[in-house]
């Protein structure tokens, strides 16, 4: 039995033959899953029904499984329909999952495209799919480096 939270078998295969510089997705339910991802990047689709799970909660069990070293978000937009005033409340409980998991890390929210090319690269190894409907929850995960005290 595992000792951490993350206990789906094909997530936990995925992150156990990536290494370091891999990237993971946790996408929102919104996020087109099927074409940006990496050439070479697994879909595993979480989305049971709407709102099942969230991008938070498959971030608390991914980070309790995997060393990251640095994590991206959508930038949100000033104009437009989708528009929003100040950062989405979806980020607060990403900086708290961080926090509780003892992590010294910031959100790097980069260009809608920017994420779209970070996400579409060789490093891409997992997207992780789920029915997330908060508006710019998709979160991009750096794995970082094992350090054994």
């Amino acid at each position: 039995m595992l000792r951490h939270k993350l206990l789906h078998p094909q997530i936990s295969a995925a992150i156990a033959a990536a290494g370091h510089h891999s990237t993971i997705l946790i996408s929102d339910g919104n996020y087109p899953a099927s074409n940006k991802r990496g050439p070479r990047a697994e879909l595993v689709s979480l989305n049971l029904m709407v709102g099942v799970p969230t991008c938070n909660q498959v971030l608390e069990a991914v980070l309790s499984a995997v060393p990251v070293e640095k994590i991206q978000t959508m930038q949100t937009e000033t104009s437009g329909p989708y528009a929003l005033d100040g950062d989405p409340e979806v980020w607060q409980d990403y900086r708290q999952t961080i926090k509780n998991e003892g992590l010294d890390l910031e959100l790097e929210p980069i260009d809608k495209w920017s994420f779209y090319e970070a996400v579409a690269t060789e490093d891409h190894v997992l997207t992780i799919q789920t029915a997330d409907l908060q508006r710019y929850a998709n979160i991009l995960l750096s794995i970082g480096v094992r350090m054994d005290d």
